[in-house]
């Protein structure tokens, strides 16, 4: 299990190193970004038979094969599949598929902590659980969410267009990421009513083209036979505990960081998964990964909000611990983590 500490080592000794800023990073460290960027897409993409689900994604990878281009994206998530397609006739195999979509989760997550008062600490926040489990387990979500990153980086700065144009992306990928549509609306003040009605026609097109076919399915699978879905009590838990940082310190983020109201709702909405999750998990844990986040930008701020009680680098350090312990209990004792052990890429196979 040693190369997933080699992982979670690399950004967070820089996260120790490298002081925050609110202001975007300098040149150089951009260029280390590149380098841990690419790392971490070999270390994804060119993962060997690792993942829960890694079967699953190569069945669905070979039962395309001499399928016509427009019954493959019928089969659902037409982008995944189509990239399946494309892979297939390219030749590269489900690696090529894996490497494409580690390439959209990790650029997307580190355009995201660039944006953040401590950029490698909030990588180093996203590698337990994000990286490893989610990119390297639900690749399809994983590009869903990295589109996500993208989309949240654009809202940062005010771009509401990107924002919606990254969601729809996301929602090719995986349908359930069209739930964030109507978070747009609470970018800022001005324009609201432009943008709700932008928010309420965008979404009515993306529900309607890629979910309304299998509303009933999916509420009769995710709700009525309450399928379950092992740790989403405890993944809810990890959202919960920067909701509440965040309500905390609310005067603070809005006097440092730009739209506020958005990350609001956003914190309130994960509060909210923890009175659902018992309703149903496994639709809630599939939710809720849309809130995670609120993990990288909470915790990644928090050294800066919280600078008066604590220092910046006892805070930083403390953060780092208890994400290495996270990730020390999942390795351990995880019930899924033998699908992840031990880790195989296939330059070394």
């Amino acid at each position: 299990m040693w190369p997933y500490w080699i992982l979670y080592l690399m950004p967070s000794l820089s996260a120790l190193l490298v002081p925050g800023r609110l202001r975007p990073q300098g040149h150089r460290l951009r260029i280390s970004w590149v380098v841990t960027g690419l790392v971490y897409v070999i270390f994804i993409g060119l993962r060997e038979q690792v993942g829960g689900d890694w079967p699953n994604y190569l069945r669905h990878f070979y039962e395309i094969a001499g399928l016509a281009f427009s019954d493959v994206i019928e089969m659902g998530d037409p982008g995944y599949m189509a990239l399946n397609w494309l892979m297939m006739d390219w030749g590269w195999g489900v690696y090529g598929v894996n490497l494409v979509c580690a390439a959209i989760f990790v650029s997307g997550l580190i355009v995201f902590c660039l944006k953040q008062y401590k950029p490698w600490l909030g990588f180093a926040v996203a590698v337990p659980y994000l990286v490893i489990v989610v990119a390297m387990g639900y690749t399809r979500q994983s590009v869903a969410l990295g589109f996500v990153f993208w989309a949240l980086a654009h809202l940062e700065q005010g771009n509401f267009k990107r924002y919606l144009l990254l969601i729809a992306a996301a929602v090719l990928f995986h349908k359930t990421a069209v739930l964030m549509i109507p978070l747009g609306i609470f970018l800022y003040r001005r324009g609201w009513l432009l943008r709700l009605i932008a928010v309420a026609l965008a979404g009515y097109g993306l529900w309607d083209t890629f979910v309304g076919m299998e509303q009933e399915r999916l509420w009769n699978t995710y709700v009525e036979q309450q399928m379950m879905s092992e740790g989403a009590k405890i993944r809810v838990f990890m959202n919960l505990v920067p909701s509440l940082i965040l309500l905390v310190y609310w005067k603070q983020w809005k006097r440092y960081f730009p739209n506020p109201v958005f990350w609001l709702i956003l914190a309130l909405g994960s509060v909210a998964t923890v009175f659902l999750v018992g309703f149903a998990p496994t639709a809630v844990d599939r939710v809720a990964l849309y809130f995670t986040p609120l993990q990288v930008a909470v915790f990644a701020r928090l050294p800066l909000l919280a600078r008066r009680q604590v220092s910046s680098h006892a805070m930083t350090a403390g953060i780092l611990l208890g994400y290495g312990a996270v990730l020390f209990v999942w390795l351990n004792y995880a019930s899924h983590a033998y699908a992840w052990l031990p880790y195989r890429n296939v330059l070394f196979e």
